[in-house]
């Protein structure tokens, strides 16, 4: 016959045994859907403009239609002369025939026009380092180089795998570090909580 002391803590065991069985899938259900890395879009070779991006635009022989521009919330770049010209999803040479084509009719004759983004809009990381927030994209960052920035892991972090959302996607993907991942501007870094 069991003593109720050890009834009793074989109860908790298996209550507690319960709560750490369902927190997997307590932690997918809160962040949403998760898909597989190898679903995860390989880096473009052509980057694509999005909000917050700054611009150098040179007007050729115009130097009061020239100067920096920021895509703005409503994912145009305003300019002089012409105002709002869209420009969140093209490439800077998309936009420069856009702008090339606005000037041209009935402002500039043969306008010629450079742009070139000059600061990325910047990516975000959460969960479980020390100083979580937006931090400025560069070329050639990495998830390992993101968490970095934000003060590196705290003792609670998972450091074998992280949860990626690109910019403009709705689902996080599952990135193990087995090898270092490259970071786009907007993207969303969230480092989860490891389990013991």
């Amino acid at each position: 016959m069991i003593s109720k002391t050890r009834a009793g803590m074989t109860i908790s065991r298996l209550a507690a045994l319960a709560v750490i069985a369902a927190l997997p899938t307590a932690c997918a259900r809160h962040a949403g859907p998760v898909v597989a890395a190898s679903e995860l879009a390989a880096t473009p070779d052509v980057y694509h403009l999005g909000l917050g991006d700054k611009l150098r635009v040179n007007v050729f022989g115009e130097p009061s239609l020239s100067g920096e521009y920021q895509v703005s919330g409503n994912g145009a770049v305003t300019m002089p002369l012409i105002g709002d010209v869209k420009a969140v999803g093209l490439t800077a040479r998309e936009l420069e025939a856009a702008l090339t084509t606005r000037y041209a009719a009935g402002y500039l004759k043969q306008p010629r026009i450079a742009v070139e983004v000059f600061d990325f809009r910047p990516y975000s990381i959460l969960g479980e380092v020390q100083r979580p927030g937006r931090y400025q994209t560069s070329e050639g960052l990495t998830v390992l180089g993101a968490v970095a920035a934000a003060g590196g892991y705290t003792y609670r972090a998972n450091t074998h795998q992280v949860f990626l959302r690109r910019a403009g996607e709705t689902a996080e993907h599952q990135v193990t570090l087995d090898r270092d991942f490259p970071i786009q501007p907007g993207d969303i870094v969230r480092v989860g909580e490891r389990y013991f």
